[in-house]
């Protein structure tokens, strides 16, 4: 279970000092979040603190119960505390098994790496000795991701938009795989996205817009709520380019 309590980040902008959360208090234990809400409503911002790229001024985060506020992103990472960025991170001599390994913690037989390749459904002898570079394309590099997050098992995972960069037919596969990450996991995942589809899976839906929790509850409370507003703001938009 993670806890934001208080948390607040002011960051320096051109025209000085500007509060980009304020004061969000969070318990987030379900097994699919997803948050989501307007550009620059502060989504991104909340992961990177619990994450600990970004720094609150002030308040806590706790993991569990232990204040994990100040610890270092390594710290937290070791503590169980993950993040996949939008664009994954290509490693230049890394193979894929590397990596899985790696994420592990453990030296794992050629057929577990290739189970983890499988649930993500990427044909693992292909990719087992592939390179974590520029050949992979973003749908490949978000499965793999997502295979690495299985064998980590984290107890608390972020997804920051990870619909972004990928077609039609890996975006399919990406919906399938988080469905099997969710079953065999044990942990909680924060998926950031404005993606319907995406958000259809989520336990739970928390709106963030300027800075604060907009809305939060259930998919079946807040999903129709969503889809509504954004029908009147497609319709209202047509009218005004007529």
């Amino acid at each position: 279970m993670l806890e934001l309590k208080n948390v607040s980040f002011v960051a320096d902008g051109n025209d000085g000092k500007k509060e980009i959360i304020k004061n969000v208090s969070l318990t987030l234990d379900d097994k699919i979040i997803a948050f989501t809400g307007p550009n620059g409503g502060g989504k991104s911002t909340i992961a990177k603190l619990i994450m600990g790229i970004y720094k609150p001024t002030s308040g806590q985060i706790l993991l569990n119960g232990e204040d994990i506020t100040n610890l270092s992103i390594t710290e937290r990472a070791h503590k169980g505390v993950g993040f996949a960025f939008q664009q994954p991170v290509r490693f230049k001599g890394i193979t894929v098994s590397d990596l899985i390994n790696l994420a592990s913690g453990k030296k794992l037989n050629v057929s577990a790496v290739c189970e983890y390749l499988s649930e993500v459904g990427l044909c693992a002898r292909e990719y087992l000795n592939r390179e974590i570079n520029a050949s992979l394309s973003g749908g490949e590099l978000k499965r793999i991701e997502l295979a690495v997050t299985m064998a980590r098992s984290s107890e608390f995972t972020i997804f920051d938009e990870p619909e972004a960069g990928i077609d039609l037919w890996s975006f399919n596969n990406l919906i399938s795989a988080f469905e099997r990450l969710c079953k065999k996991g044990n942990g909680s995942i924060l998926i950031i996205s404005h993606q319907e589809r995406i958000l259809n899976i989520a336990d739970r839906i928390i709106v963030i817009a300027d800075g604060k929790v907009s809305k939060d509850g259930t998919k079946d409370e807040i999903l129709p709520n969503i889809l509504s507003a954004s029908a009147c703001s497609v319709l209202t938009k047509h009218k005004e380019d007529k």
